[in-house]
């Protein structure tokens, strides 16, 4: 007899964590693509605040390396989607994918239990990185609820890129489709506002860049940490922090389905 759905809600939550705690034990025998990762990110950190940072001016004033920490948290929450997937495409092609089929659990339940261990994983990155950032001057001006606001916002982010990742690695399981996410992250992430502000760029380019997810995110992190946010007119100057909450939503609500869709359809 099918149960009522708060017993399929707790059931698939429990089967998620146990996928989690599978996933976080991963991580533990095998740290070193965290840490690379957290390093990757310090480093473009420090290239951009300091040896281009003294040449950026912003829209409004204001120092740049303010500017550019919250554009860099948002960057870390976009990279990694490859990662995701390969996890994923990796778990499919060793039949591991297809054990959890076999099993009674929910079809979200596998994929819910890879984003919360990659969630949890980028939770530690960000606030490396935000130490980080405090340890070459960056500050935290707002107050204590608006910056953790900006970090909830953060995460969220990243938990709809994960959703990417997953159906990517579900769907997209050939060698060469890795390598074009890489590729693809780039533009997605330098055609934002986390580097420069969108008023210092063409007219065209500038729509783009404001409409892009992570410099919603990027916009409204900055101003709830209160640094400088390198904007004077645009949508992004009224409803930065709507937008950082309805990307997110919208990429979820598409994403999810899509998933569990996927991970059905997988060949056994």
């Amino acid at each position: 007899m099918t149960g009522t759905p708060t017993h399929t809600l707790a059931r698939t939550a429990r089967h998620s964590w146990v996928v989690t705690q599978r996933d976080l034990r991963h991580w533990v025998r095998e740290p070193w693509g965290p840490i690379f990762g957290i390093a990757f990110s310090i480093m473009l950190l420090l290239v951009f605040g300091y040896l281009f940072g003294g040449a950026i001016a912003l829209p409004g004033g204001g120092d740049y390396l303010p500017y550019l920490l919250p554009g860099m948290f948002a960057l870390t929450m976009l990279f990694g989607i490859e990662t995701t997937m390969a996890a994923v495409t990796t778990d499919s092609k060793r039949g591991i994918t297809d054990r959890f089929r076999s099993l009674p659990m929910s079809s979200v339940a596998v994929p819910l239990g890879r984003a919360g261990a990659d969630l949890a994983n980028s939770a530690i990155a960000l606030a490396v990185l935000m130490v980080g950032g405090l340890f070459v001057g960056w500050r935290i001006d707002g107050g204590a609820g608006q910056a953790l606001l900006a970090v909830g916002l953060l995460l969220w982010l990243r938990f709809a890129m994960l959703w990417l990742g997953i159906y990517l690695g579900l769907t997209f399981r050939g060698e060469g489709s890795m390598a074009a996410v890489q590729v693809l992250v780039w533009p997605i992430g330098f055609l934002s506002n986390l580097f420069v502000a969108p008023e210092t760029m063409p007219g065209w380019l500038a729509f783009l860049a404001q409409w892009n997810p992570v410099s919603a995110t990027a916009a409204a992190c900055r101003e709830l940490f209160g640094n400088p946010t390198g904007i004077t007119d645009g949508v992004l100057a009224d409803h930065a922090l709507l937008l950082a909450l309805a990307w997110p939503a919208v990429l979820v609500a598409v994403l999810v389905p899509l998933s569990a869709r996927a991970y059905r359809g997988l060949a056994r």
